[in-house]
């Protein structure tokens, strides 16, 4: 029940966003998800021993998250903001990493991790949050449709039915089942809406975009336990009651979010 109130009150919270509050909300709530998630990178960090500070990675990730987002306002054609905040943190994460103390075998991983995590949530958080400033509610809505009836779909199915596992070592709960369950839900929710509600997608497009976010849902939710499973948690911090932390939340948006985006960009 916890676990429903939850995803009930973020669905809200996701439907208010996008359709009620003006574009520049989605760009803010994108950036805060984004200093979230990275901070708690920074905690998985510390487990492994080699602590980054998670003020700098969720700052550098909002920051990150922000300049994609506008970057085509500010520069219509390109995205020089993008490129200019990625020079900064190549010279920031050096900085930051001496200050760290002296030479040791930690000094490679931490540094790997001050580039890793403001990226990893930072740029596939922009991609949603620009789709909304550049092609509006329908367009992420379908991102957003598509990724909850494939992760629900994998949820009950693999709790109903499923039997073999597809990923013990990484996630032992999925299942095969399941992850076929929800390739076949965003299939056809990918047919059904994908053609209502994005221009120039047919239901035969649709459907096939839905089995590759849907796909790309999956792995990139794989890795993140793989992340989890390395540092040795199970969930990523317990900031949201019967899920985990954001990045557990958010975990399939941040593969199939840039696929999306190029989706648009190129081929829709």
């Amino acid at each position: 029940m916890i676990r429903v109130l939850s995803a009930t009150f973020l669905i809200a919270l996701l439907v208010i966003t996008v359709w009620v509050l003006p574009a520049s909300a989605t760009v803010f709530v994108a950036a805060i998800i984004a200093a979230m998630a990275a901070s708690e990178l920074a905690g998985l960090s510390r487990h492994l021993g080699t602590p980054v500070s998670p003020v700098f990675l969720g700052g550098a990730a909002g920051v990150i998250c922000v300049g994609f987002a506008i970057g085509g306002s500010i520069a219509p054609g390109g995205h020089d903001p993008v490129v200019a905040v990625l020079l900064a943190l190549v010279v920031a994460v050096g900085v930051v990493t001496l200050a760290g103390g002296p030479p040791s075998p930690s000094a490679l991983t931490r540094s790997a991790i001050g580039f890793m995590a403001p990226l990893y949530v930072g740029l596939p958080l922009g991609t949603v949050a620009r789709i909304q400033v550049d092609h509006g509610p329908y367009v992420v809505s379908l991102l957003a449709v598509l990724i909850i009836v494939s992760d629900s779909a994998q949820y009950f199915v693999g709790r109903l039915v499923g039997r073999h596992k597809l990923a013990p070592e990484v996630s032992p709960a999925k299942t095969v089942e399941g992850a076929l369950a929800g390739l076949v839900a965003a299939g056809v929710a990918g047919a059904v809406l994908g053609a209502r509600w994005v221009p120039g997608v047919t239901p035969a497009s649709g459907l096939l975009l839905g089995l590759v976010l849907a796909l790309l849902g999956m792995v990139g939710d794989l890795f993140e336990s793989l992340l989890k499973r390395s540092a040795g948690v199970k969930d990523s911090s317990s900031l949201i009651p019967g899920h985990g932390g954001m990045l557990d939340r958010i975990d399939s948006w941040l593969f199939a979010a840039p696929a999306y985006y190029l989706f648009l960009r190129y081929v829709a």
